[in-house]
């Protein structure tokens, strides 16, 4: 059966964190809404309802039902060898680095960022990393900075003998790294989140913007920009790439997923969501510009980026997508998208659901619905052929040439991989 429950939920997921519910499915907030009732003890969703509109402790318990960590160490090593460069050249301006991470989740990213510090040369005492995520059990974890197999998935030849030490537990970090990284829970739309921080040199918020709406993203991308020294920069995720390309920033080295910022210097520069005029505080606006504010108001801290919850925790099902296949070439596209929502609230996240949900969207003239899919299939799986080619064909039709370029590269050098 098919979960749902009442949109008001999703609603105030958005106001908080700013989640699309667009983006992981009304499958997927309900389920946490289940999980948690259930915890409660509450009758129905009328009465859990109640409970979290007096009680900011639940409402924290359902952010963390619906938000799942998915990272590991050194997450796109192209990105952190152009970090190297950024560093290199800010550091012959100043005696000390800045850099934000957020969402932080597991503290996999901000380690590996110190990490490739250090193994570059930069000294030790010129690096200061904030690490901010919604999710406060996520940064308890990254505090005790114990890690299992499933962290070191990606190309981490010789780090664990440099920085690592084995224990019952788990590979345990060095203190030389764990110590250049403050941890804290934050969220991008509390204005006290980061209250008292400087601007920063350069900010990691990658697979972030992907579980935003269009006004949600344009609201995200300025604080995150205010947030940055005019000369700073922002690294994304691969999916995220061509929405910072269209918002005008300039891209670094091929596969870095890194973009300069490239303001001009002001004299008195504002850090601050846009706030609404009338509750609830935190609900997005229009997309209009919100003019600056005359007195400095400090950068806040994001959320992570929400991850469908699986109740299996197994491998994808490949009967189970081969049958979603057969549903969606046999139609309508209204069954298989709603099989293709229940397989994703049941199971470990595919990018083939979500390359799948795309087209769908697309046959139905969804597009927005249609890149948010796309986009989550290529944050899974950024080398996803089918979600490479049907994406970078969305953006050309809605007029995103340079960002429709970009992922036709990416298709291209894939194909030459395999060749």
């Amino acid at each position: 059966m098919q979960l749902t429950t009442h949109p008001r939920f999703g609603d105030l997921l958005k106001q908080r964190i700013g989640l699309d519910a667009g983006s992981i499915g009304d499958a997927a907030i309900a389920r946490a809404v289940r999980l948690r009732s259930t915890a409660c003890g509450a009758a129905d969703d009328a009465h859990y309802w109640a409970l979290l509109q007096s009680s900011p402790a639940e409402v924290q318990q359902l952010i963390e039902a619906v938000v799942v960590p998915e990272t590991w160490f050194n997450r796109y090593p192209e990105s952190l060898t152009a970090l190297v460069e950024v560093v290199r050249a800010r550091l012959s301006r100043s005696t000390k680095v800045r850099i934000l991470s957020l969402p932080c989740s597991t503290g996999e990213e901000p380690y590996s960022i110190v990490m490739a510090l250090l193994d570059a040369g930069i000294p030790a005492d010129s690096i200061a990393v904030d690490a901010v995520d919604v999710s406060e059990k996520v940064i308890a974890f990254a505090q005790r900075a114990v890690y299992g197999a499933n962290s070191f998935r990606g190309d981490v030849a010789g780090l664990r003998e440099r920085y690592f030490s084995a224990s019952p537990q788990g590979e345990v970090l060095a203190r030389r790294v764990a110590e250049r990284v403050s941890l804290r829970a934050g969220n991008l739309f509390d204005p006290q989140a980061l209250a008292g921080a400087q601007l920063y040199d350069i900010i990691f918020c990658r697979n972030l913007l992907i579980y935003f709406d269009a006004p949600t993203q344009e609201r995200a991308l300025d604080v995150l920009t205010r947030a940055t020294h005019a000369t700073g920069a922002l690294f994304v995720g691969p999916a995220e790439a061509s929405l910072l390309t269209r918002h005008g920033l300039r891209a670094m080295a091929p596969h870095a997923f890194g973009f300069y910022v490239g303001r001009a210097p002001v004299a008195a520069r504002t850090v601050s969501a846009r706030a609404t005029p009338a509750a609830p505080r935190l609900r997005p606006g229009p997309g209009a510009a919100a003019p600056r504010a005359p007195a400095r108001v400090h950068p806040v801290a994001p959320p992570a980026p929400p991850v469908v919850a699986p109740v299996v925790a197994s491998p994808p099902d490949i009967d189970g997508l081969d049958a979603l296949r057969r549903l969606a070439d046999r139609g309508p596209a209204a069954d298989a998208l709603a099989a293709c929502e229940h397989w994703l609230a049941t199971h470990v996240p595919a990018a083939q659901v979500y390359g799948l949900q795309g087209m769908l969207h697309d046959s139905l003239g969804q597009p927005r619905q249609a890149e948010a899919a796309y986009r989550k299939a290529l944050y899974l799986e950024p080398s996803h052929a089918e979600s490479l080619v049907h994406l970078a064909a969305l953006l050309a039709a809605q007029g995103d040439l340079e960002g429709a370029r970009r992922l036709h590269a990416r298709s291209a050098r894939q194909e030459r991989r395999h060749a």
